[in-house]
């Protein structure tokens, strides 16, 4: 092979936001392909917010100068192992690079669904969706008639969230988000009843108008002041599913707002968080719920695409600062709307 390849590094831990200056692109020649690889063309990329927290000198983060982790579609192009074959489109982790070497245990081989396209596997199909789908179904138990609180509803995981929490039968849906431009597309499109922008005033008070009876479920994306305000507005009984702490990613030494810890007892709240990782065994589960009602027109996806690998780093910080709607993903330029 003679081919270059382009990886994502980065190069130095930040210190409150990241900049692009955390980052550089490194060119590298791809080599022979060892007996028992396949080299993957990458198509789609994800950038997360989780990817912020792994920049920081944390257990299991992201070494420095060394490619990135991050979750990837693409295309086998060549292959020395039966298993894999050329042509096939797979998933994998090894995602912020144009090339990924990769062994048949490294993948998971996507599904064809009519109708389908292949960014779903990253949003309403891939981990956003089944985090989503696991804060709803296992972590809150959500019952049909139940009223929700979303913050950061504007998110991947957030507009995952509202649209399957309407089609599980929510009741009231509530969220926080922010701009009006976000609250307006959160209303309009995806089926939140109310939603404010968490810049006009004291998160409690806000939750207080947008929920003036309480809430069932609160699904925290966020953490900081408007989990404290959540759980002054839960009822007996309630539950707070814990998804992210995006308040605290940038500064992760300022002061957390305390919230009423007798309400818990007295409420009888319970407060759950999990990884997403621990509950990869419903993702066929995820295809039978969701597969259907994408095919329907009933669940639409929430997705900000932006094209081009050499644009990653932007739109990771672009996320970070809020400019995407539903899901952020990169596709390579060269791909049009869809790969099959």
């Amino acid at each position: 092979m003679n081919d270059t390849a382009l990886t994502v590094h980065q190069t130095a831990r930040p210190h409150g936001f990241a900049t692009a200056e955390h980052f550089t692109f490194v060119e590298s020649t791809l080599s022979d392909l060892a007996v028992g690889t396949a080299l993957v063309k990458n198509l789609y990329w994800s950038v997360d917010p989780y990817h912020r927290e792994m920049m920081d000198d944390v257990p299991g983060g992201f070494a420095l100068d060394a490619s990135l982790e991050g979750r990837a579609i693409g295309r086998v192009i060549a292959s020395r192992t039966p298993r894999l074959t050329e042509g096939e489109i797979v998933f994998h982790r090894k995602g912020w690079r144009t090339h990924a070497v990769v062994t048949p245990e490294e993948v998971r081989q996507l599904p064809r669904f009519d109708g389908v396209p292949l960014s779903a596997y990253l949003s309403v199909l891939g981990g956003t969706g089944l985090t989503a789908y696991v804060g709803l179904t296992r972590i809150a138990r959500l019952r049909e008639g139940e009223d929700l609180f979303v913050s950061a509803a504007a998110g991947g995981v957030g507009t995952a969230t509202g649209r399957f929490a309407r089609l599980l039968g929510a009741g009231r849906l509530v969220g926080s988000a922010g701009s009006a431009a976000k609250a307006d597309h959160l209303t309009r499109e995806v089926g939140y009843d109310a939603v404010f922008d968490y810049h006009d005033g004291p998160a409690a008070a806000l939750l207080a108008k947008a929920a003036p009876d309480g809430i069932d479920v609160f699904v925290d994306n966020v953490g900081g002041r408007q989990l404290a305000a959540a759980v002054g507005a839960l009822r007996e009984f309630g539950r707070v599913v814990r998804i992210g702490t995006i308040s605290q990613y940038n500064t992760p030494d300022a002061p957390t707002p305390r919230f009423n810890h007798a309400d818990i007892v007295e409420k009888s709240i319970r407060m759950e968080g999990f990884l997403v990782s621990n509950y990869r065994d419903l993702q066929e589960e995820l295809y039978e719920f969701a597969v259907p009602h994408l095919q329907s027109g009933r669940l639409a996806r929430d997705e900000t695409v932006v094209d081009g690998f050499e644009h990653i780093v932007d739109a990771f910080l672009g996320m970070l600062r809020g400019e995407n709607i539903g899901k952020i993903i990169v596709r390579d330029r060269t791909q049009g709307t869809d790969v099959r």
